[in-house]
């Protein structure tokens, strides 16, 4: 996914409210919008250098929001409403070798009144639900970890993969790693044990679990490598 303009260079002062930002440009201070509500555990180091995109609409309260923050010498993606654009472009252009070449892509399908899966993809009249997960958090060089915070919500996806299977569908569950130079990806146990606990049971029921990196600059986001997971 290309950005729509170059993102411009500057310096994290402070996030807060969870949605706002406080980052200098230059000589100047400005409050940019950040587009995501997770704890971004271990990125908001004042003094980060960050990469904000200009919006030219004029109905938008805040002129910036936030894309990129650099932490321990790593770009790492943030916006996590880029996440299904970077998978759709990806499924798209083969870039997911597990899901090549298919029929159909729908996104944001309702599977019950309770549950909306980011994708419905159909292959061969097989279909299958693709459900995305941005992950921003790394503890050491090579390895990015899900979730940076507890997720009951994530929990409740899983389960509902599994329930797709019982009923005809195939699951996939992406974890889309938006942080350069990782090589391995891990569930956090110690974050969350029952995500942990739920991953076992929803991989054992047939659930498929993949992570991919990005190539991340600031000119663009795209799925780029196939990482292993190392919890088993």
């Amino acid at each position: 996914m290309e950005f729509t303009k170059s993102l411009i260079k500057g310096k994290l002062i402070k996030r807060y409210k969870r949605f706002f930002v406080d980052v200098k440009l230059n000589k100047e201070v400005v409050i940019a919008h950040c587009p995501n509500t997770g704890s971004m555990k271990g990125l908001l180091k004042e003094g980060n250098e960050v990469y904000l995109l200009k919006h030219d609409d004029p109905k938008r309260k805040l002129k910036y929001g936030l894309e990129i923050i650099k932490a321990s010498k790593n770009l790492v993606g943030v916006n996590t409403h880029m996440a299904n654009k970077i998978v759709n472009h990806g499924l798209s252009n083969n870039l997911i070798k597990e899901l090549k070449d298919i029929n159909t892509i729908k996104p944001e399908v309702f599977f019950n009144k309770e549950t909306r899966f980011d994708f419905l993809i159909e292959k061969n009249k097989q279909k299958s639900f693709v459900e995305v997960k941005n992950v921003t958090l790394f503890r050491d060089k090579k390895t990015a970890e899900f979730p940076d915070a507890i997720t009951s919500r994530g929990s409740k996806h899983l389960l509902a993969l599994i329930d797709a299977i019982k009923k005809g569908y195939k699951s996939y569950l992406i974890f889309l790693v938006q942080i350069q130079n990782m090589e391995n990806f891990k569930i956090a146990k110690d974050i969350d044990e029952e995500y942990y606990k739920n991953y076992l049971f929803a991989k054992k029921a047939g659930v498929n679990f993949l992570a991919y990196r990005c190539k991340i600059n600031s000119k663009e986001i795209l799925i780029e490598k196939k990482l292993k997971i190392i919890n088993e």
